[in-house]
């Protein structure tokens, strides 16, 4: 037998931003309880809505099953006596259990024969083990940001205004904060304001559908997309789509209604982006363009209520845009009076950071690397306009337009550049050295805007990191991750040349002025151990976790030939004869560490080679580390695996027939050097000890 299982927290409005996630957490913790008391169960379906966070468990058993168990005890050693009289400890243990001693068992383990004695658990109702678990979720949900309410101890995103449990038909009493569960939940805020008796947990949602609330995240998200498209159509265009603002909406309505609304031709004379980031950051409308991508002077707004006069809301919402536009378009004109090159000497009065100085201090550092990355990257035609684009690429900051809505810097910086007279590709730069802000965003089209990022993100990486100001666990208030990230990107998907320890050395080199006392080679350790963390993450996500740890470990200063070295491994570990490589590689690696200390040098004397599988695989080695040496010139990472594979068969007839250990010393001591040249050629490619070869013989 079986039953539903409902919780609701019925809130005050909840940020946008706060319901997801906290349904996510309120799920995981949930399912994770009820498997701890062994109650197992069907679907679970979370229900939120600015008001509310639910869960619906279905198929609830109605008992948890009895179990039987094995408690351990002391070791059987710390257990008796040399007399074979039992210790205090075992006669604790076993009158602990109602045993006698002489009753328990004896188990073996993996750390040797311990004490044990079977135990078993009488399964409890449902009723009994849910309230308390119920309690324990609710009371362990985390916010990132929380709020008191009266005079309660407990805090929660915002003000719990009611709370339902309920299994089946029963009530599952428990308190947060100040107010008990029950099964009263509530309806749309003004159009079923009155409580809702629940009878049955699995009334919940069609209760609530009644009331004018859409509960289920992914319906009302479908229901509002459907809805603003045809809004779109009736207004004579096409509906911008914007996921994000899809999702921001989602969580601000409990019933989607949609709003056609207008605004001035004259305004469509604004850049593009002016008008979208107005309507979407200030106000959340949704954009409307016609069949080529045009925007149209229409946009769709998105109420929680219906409405009987829709021209009144309409005006409304027009009214409110109007202004802002207005206040738009009065900084755009205002702004065009001065040429974007003459705001270049205003950043020396806008600090950066406060030990790092102004911004016309870092767009001096910015002309200097992204000048020098150019040089490294060989794009010297390049350099004009990159030094151009690095020099305004933050003039646009102190601009009205930006002090009103700071997400449109880079845009408003490209807008005034072009009607100042520069370039277009210096316009281009100017905006796209912000790219990519965030790891779905796009990547620069041109490789000028792609330098001034990159250097752009380096500075701030250095000066901070030689600060001692590096993320932490749960913070990263300067966004150092996203900026890594951003390098890294910037680096593969544009296919730059960067050799990442050099371009790091510049960075702080040029920061020496404003931080003579910083332990600069500090930073530059943890900034390279950074850079691993963020490209072991990166890849992982398509790649095995021993094969990136095996390609960082044999080094990453060149971020492109590491991707191909990662992809290449790759591939190689999954063919059938790799086992036996990295078995071999990984015994002469061992061999060398363990003998090789006091050995110096590398070279190998022939005439000390005896054996035909010795001397054969000294030529095979040598061979084979030309041809790895070749093939990463060019560029061929996965012909320098092939080429350092092709040792395989020769290190295992030597492993076969030749015993490394001689007696003669300068014997044995050739021989650890012609393992470790053998090492040698793979060293460069992969640590092969990292890789995880497990009991069943694959990689």
């Amino acid at each position: 037998m079986a039953d539903s299982l409902l919780l609701e927290i019925g809130t005050e409005e909840l940020p946008a931003s706060f319901v997801v996630p906290a349904l996510e957490e309120l799920q995981r913790a949930l399912e994770e309880k009820l498997a701890a008391s062994h109650l197992t169960h069907g679907a679970v379906r979370p229900l939120g809505t600015p008001r509310r966070l639910a869960i619906l468990v279905e198929a609830v058993v109605r008992r948890s099953p009895d179990l039987r168990r094995q408690v351990l005890g002391p070791p059987v050693k710390a257990s008796f006596a040399p007399d074979g009289s039992a210790t205090r400890a075992a006669e604790k243990f076993a009158q602990g259990h109602g045993r006698k001693v002489a009753d328990v068992l004896r188990v073996q383990t993996p750390k040797g024969e311990y004490l044990a004695v079977d135990v078993e658990e009488q399964g409890k109702s449902a009723e009994e083990l849910l309230p308390g678990l119920l309690s324990q979720v609710v009371h362990g949900l985390t916010f990132r940001k929380s709020m008191r309410w009266g005079d309660v101890e407990q805090s929660f995103a915002r003000p719990v205004q009611w709370l339902v449990a309920m299994y089946g038909t029963s009530v599952l009493p428990f308190v947060f904060a100040d107010v008990r569960s029950g099964r009263e939940t509530r309806g749309h805020r003004f159009l079923a304001p009155a409580p809702i008796a629940l009878p049955h947990a699995s009334d919940h949602a069609a209760a609530l559908e009644r009331s004018h609330v859409v509960a289920d995240v992914s319906v009302r998200r479908e229901r509002l997309h459907r809805a603003v498209r045809e809004a779109a159509a009736r207004a004579g265009g096409v509906l911008r789509e914007d996921e994000a603002l899809l999702d921001e909406v989602t969580q601000l309505v409990e019933l989607p209604c949609p709003v056609v609304g207008s605004f001035e031709e004259r305004h469509l004379e604004l850049p593009a982006e002016v008008l979208v980031q107005e309507m979407r950051s200030h106000q959340r409308y949704f954009s409307v363009v016609d069949g080529s991508g045009k925007l149209l002077p229409r946009f769709v707004a998105v109420s929680n209520t219906p409405v009987r006069d829709e021209a009144l809301s309409r005006r409304g919402y027009e009214k409110v845009l109007g202004a802002r536009l207005t206040d738009g378009r009065f900084f755009f004109d205002q702004d065009r009076k001065t040429p974007l090159a003459a705001r270049v000497p205003e950043l020396a009065r806008v600090v950066w950071q406060g030990q790092l100085g102004s911004y016309g201090e870092k767009v001096e550092r910015l002309r200097a690397l992204a000048g020098w990355l150019g040089r490294e990257a060989g794009l010297e035609r390049l350099l004009p306009t990159v030094d151009r684009a690095a020099l305004l690429a933050k003039a646009d900051l102190v601009t009205g337009m930006v002090g009103e809505f700071p997400e449109l810097q880079g845009v408003m910086g490209r807008e005034y550049a072009l009607d100042s007279g520069e370039a277009p590709e210096v316009a281009l730069a100017i905006a796209e050295h912000y790219l990519p802000r965030g790891p779905a965003d796009a990547l620069p089209t041109g490789d000028a805007g792609a330098l001034v990022g990159l250097a752009d993100r380096l500075d701030t990486l250095a000066g901070l990191f030689a600060l001692r100001k590096q993320p932490t666990a749960s913070t990263d208030p300067f966004g150092l991750r996203r900026a890594c990230l951003g390098v890294i990107r910037l680096v593969l998907g544009r296919g730059l040349r960067l050799h990442l320890g050099r371009a790091l050395d510049e960075a702080l080199r040029l920061l020496l002025p404003k931080l003579p006392k910083a332990d600069l080679a500090a930073a530059r350790a943890e900034l390279l151990e950074f850079f691993r963390g963020r490209l072991r993450a990166l890849w992982t996500d398509s790649a095995r976790p021993d094969v990136v740890e095996a390609v960082l470990s044999a080094g990453f200063d060149d971020l492109r030939g590491a991707e191909a070295r990662v992809q290449a491994l790759g591939a190689l570990v999954k063919t059938p004869g790799f086992l036996p490589l990295a078995e071999a590689v990984k015994r002469a690696v061992n061999i060398v560490e363990k003998q090789g200390s006091d050995i110096q040098g590398d070279g190998v004397k022939e005439a000390l080679l005896e054996l035909p599988a010795e001397r054969a695989l000294h030529a095979e080695a040598l061979a084979a580390e030309g041809r790895v040496s070749a093939a990463l010139a060019a560029e061929d990472v996965r012909g320098a695996l092939d080429a350092a594979a092709s040792l395989r068969g020769p290190v295992a007839a030597f492993f076969e027939t030749v015993r490394v250990m001689a007696d003669d010393k300068a014997v044995r001591e050739n021989r650890v050097r012609l393992l470790r040249r053998v090492a040698r050629v793979f060293a460069c490619l992969a640590d092969f000890g990292r890789i995880q070869v497990d009991a069943g013989g694959e990689p």
